[in-house]
Protein backbone atom coordinates (compact mmCIF):
# COMPACT_ATOMS: atom_id res chain seq x y z
CA UNK A 1 0.00 0.00 0.00
CA UNK A 2 1.57 3.12 -0.93
CA UNK A 3 -0.26 5.36 1.94
CA UNK A 4 -3.50 5.94 3.31
CA UNK A 5 -5.14 9.09 3.86
CA UNK A 6 -7.45 10.27 6.24
CA UNK A 7 -8.80 13.74 7.45
CA UNK A 8 -7.78 16.12 9.85
CA UNK A 9 -9.26 18.92 11.60
CA UNK A 10 -6.48 20.15 13.25
CA UNK A 11 -3.04 19.84 11.45
CA UNK A 12 -0.63 20.61 14.27
CA UNK A 13 -3.11 18.62 16.81
CA UNK A 14 -2.22 15.32 14.10
CA UNK A 15 1.12 16.04 13.73
CA UNK A 16 1.34 16.37 17.90
CA UNK A 17 -0.28 13.21 18.24
CA UNK A 18 0.97 10.64 15.58
CA UNK A 19 4.39 11.88 15.61
CA UNK A 20 5.15 13.14 19.33
CA UNK A 21 2.64 10.65 21.07
CA UNK A 22 2.72 7.66 18.30
CA UNK A 23 6.34 8.04 17.42
CA UNK A 24 5.44 8.48 13.40
CA UNK A 25 7.96 11.02 11.67
CA UNK A 26 6.64 13.41 10.05
CA UNK A 27 7.81 13.14 6.45
CA UNK A 28 5.96 15.32 4.53
CA UNK A 29 3.89 18.46 4.25
CA UNK A 30 2.74 20.41 1.39
CA UNK A 31 -0.43 22.02 0.04
CA UNK A 32 -3.26 19.78 -1.46
CA UNK A 33 -3.63 20.28 -5.09
CA UNK A 34 -7.65 19.51 -4.83
CA UNK A 35 -8.20 22.47 -2.60
CA UNK A 36 -6.20 25.81 -2.16
CA UNK A 37 -5.14 26.41 1.67
CA UNK A 38 -5.78 22.65 2.48
CA UNK A 39 -2.75 20.53 3.75
CA UNK A 40 -1.45 17.05 2.66
CA UNK A 41 0.88 15.60 4.80
CA UNK A 42 2.29 11.96 5.66
CA UNK A 43 4.08 10.55 8.63
CA UNK A 44 6.57 7.57 8.25
CA UNK A 45 4.99 4.19 9.42
CA UNK A 46 7.79 2.34 8.87
CA UNK A 47 8.26 -0.94 6.48
CA UNK A 48 8.19 1.63 3.51
CA UNK A 49 4.81 2.84 4.65
CA UNK A 50 3.14 6.31 5.39
CA UNK A 51 -0.14 7.38 6.82
CA UNK A 52 -1.61 10.65 4.63
CA UNK A 53 -3.79 13.77 6.13
CA UNK A 54 -5.49 16.25 4.40
CA UNK A 55 -7.21 19.28 6.34
CA UNK A 56 -10.72 20.71 4.92
CA UNK A 57 -10.07 24.45 5.46
CA UNK A 58 -13.90 25.99 5.67
CA UNK A 59 -15.31 22.68 5.07
CA UNK A 60 -17.48 20.85 7.88
CA UNK A 61 -16.51 16.87 7.57
CA UNK A 62 -18.80 16.51 10.30
CA UNK A 63 -17.92 14.08 13.08
CA UNK A 64 -16.03 10.99 12.63
CA UNK A 65 -18.56 7.53 12.04
CA UNK A 66 -17.80 3.95 10.85
CA UNK A 67 -19.74 3.56 8.03
CA UNK A 68 -20.25 0.75 4.93
CA UNK A 69 -17.05 1.63 2.85
CA UNK A 70 -15.53 3.79 5.87
CA UNK A 71 -12.65 3.34 7.74
CA UNK A 72 -13.05 0.77 10.71
CA UNK A 73 -9.73 0.57 12.23
CA UNK A 74 -5.96 1.20 10.51
CA UNK A 75 -3.59 -1.46 11.89
CA UNK A 76 0.25 -0.58 11.99
CA UNK A 77 2.52 -3.08 12.74
CA UNK A 78 5.12 -1.93 15.11
CA UNK A 79 8.03 -3.74 17.22
CA UNK A 80 7.77 -4.57 20.63
CA UNK A 81 10.11 -2.00 21.99
CA UNK A 82 7.95 0.62 19.67
CA UNK A 83 5.27 -0.80 21.08
CA UNK A 84 5.89 -0.73 24.52
CA UNK A 85 7.61 2.91 24.30
CA UNK A 86 4.28 4.06 22.39
CA UNK A 87 1.99 2.24 25.33
CA UNK A 88 3.58 4.24 27.86
CA UNK A 89 2.88 8.14 25.89
CA UNK A 90 -0.61 7.09 25.71
CA UNK A 91 -0.80 6.17 29.16
CA UNK A 92 1.38 9.00 30.14
CA UNK A 93 -0.71 11.38 28.03
CA UNK A 94 -4.34 9.49 29.49
CA UNK A 95 -5.42 8.12 26.28
CA UNK A 96 -7.64 5.23 26.82
CA UNK A 97 -6.53 2.42 24.84
CA UNK A 98 -8.23 -1.34 24.95
CA UNK A 99 -5.34 -3.94 25.65
CA UNK A 100 -6.09 -7.35 22.73
CA UNK A 101 -4.50 -10.64 22.85
CA UNK A 102 -1.55 -9.02 24.59
CA UNK A 103 0.24 -7.79 21.46
CA UNK A 104 -2.57 -4.86 20.22
CA UNK A 105 -3.71 -1.55 21.46
CA UNK A 106 -6.84 -0.08 19.91
CA UNK A 107 -7.88 3.25 20.85
CA UNK A 108 -8.28 6.66 18.57
CA UNK A 109 -7.26 9.43 17.45
CA UNK A 110 -8.10 13.30 17.88
CA UNK A 111 -10.50 13.27 15.00
CA UNK A 112 -12.01 9.78 16.48
CA UNK A 113 -10.63 7.10 13.59
CA UNK A 114 -9.63 4.02 15.24
CA UNK A 115 -6.05 2.54 15.52
CA UNK A 116 -4.36 -0.55 16.29
CA UNK A 117 -1.13 -0.77 17.21
CA UNK A 118 0.13 -4.09 16.80
CA UNK A 119 3.78 -5.63 17.51
CA UNK A 120 3.33 -8.97 15.91
CA UNK A 121 5.39 -8.86 12.93
CA UNK A 122 4.16 -8.44 9.14
CA UNK A 123 2.38 -11.31 7.82
CA UNK A 124 1.66 -12.79 11.66
CA UNK A 125 -1.56 -12.43 13.53
CA UNK A 126 -1.47 -13.27 17.48
CA UNK A 127 0.84 -16.20 16.15
CA UNK A 128 -1.08 -17.37 13.43
CA UNK A 129 0.54 -16.68 10.30
CA UNK A 130 -1.34 -15.05 7.38
CA UNK A 131 -1.23 -16.63 3.80
CA UNK A 132 -0.23 -14.40 1.20
CA UNK A 133 -0.15 -14.73 -2.72
CA UNK A 134 1.89 -14.86 -4.80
Amino acid sequence: MHHTALISSDVRRTCAFYQDLLGFPLVEMFENRDLPGSTHFFFDLGHGNTIAFFDLPGVDPGPYAEVLGGLHHLAISITPENWRAARMRLDAAGVEYLLESGSSIYFRDPDGARLELIHDPLGEMYGHKIELGD
